[in-house]
């Protein structure tokens, strides 16, 4: 009975906030002159922001100043400048949109040349490489590939962040990742 009471109650004063809304705006939208109309809507939407934030003071509500008609010119001199900046960025960004990751590509590596220092043979038959460098190299498909000391091999990107390595003197690449 008293959730009843208090949810018509809400609903009471809710529905005059509303009519007297849109009374003022009512009012606003009867001023013939632009100017004027714009500070009746700027101080009505300055009155609902306070009010909102008396209300609910946990989100923070930013409040436009108002401009009265003698601040319009300045107001709009100062706010040329940054609605330039901003229109600026925005094109920058969006000529910059989905060209990410084609910038990130232009400025890598897609193969490198290392020499071979050692060669270790796992239980499933798998080379571990060691090269000159420090780096170290794992096979990671299991077929037979032919390595020796001292080789020069190239390691290079293939498809969905994977590598391959391989000799110039044939045609037969390993799928590998890196160790170390």
């Amino acid at each position: 009975m008293r959730f009843t009471l208090l949810t018509g109650a809400v609903l009471l004063v809710s529905a005059q906030a509303n009519a007297a809304i849109e009374q003022q705006l009512t009012q606003c939208a009867g001023i013939t002159d632009k100017l004027e109309r714009l500070v009746c809507y700027d101080n009505l939407a300055a009155s609902i922001q306070v009010t909102t934030v008396t209300n609910n003071t946990t989100a923070p509500i930013a409040v436009a100043p108002v401009v009265t008609p003698a601040a319009a010119p300045a107001a709009v001199a100062t706010a040329a400048p940054v609605a330039v900046a901003a229109a600026a960025a925005a094109t920058n960004v969006e000529d910059n949109f989905g060209m990410e990751v084609k910038r990130v590509q232009e400025n890598t590596t897609d193969k490198i040349y290392l020499d071979v220092e050692s060669i270790a043979e796992d239980a499933y038959g798998a080379l571990k490489i060691t090269f000159t460098n420090g780096q170290v190299w794992k096979q990671t498909e299991n077929r037979k590939f032919n390595l020796k000391v001292g080789e020069k091999v190239f390691i290079e990107k293939a498809a969905l962040g994977s590598f391959l390595m391989g000799t110039e003197s044939r045609n037969a690449k390993v799928r590998v990742k890196r160790l170390k």
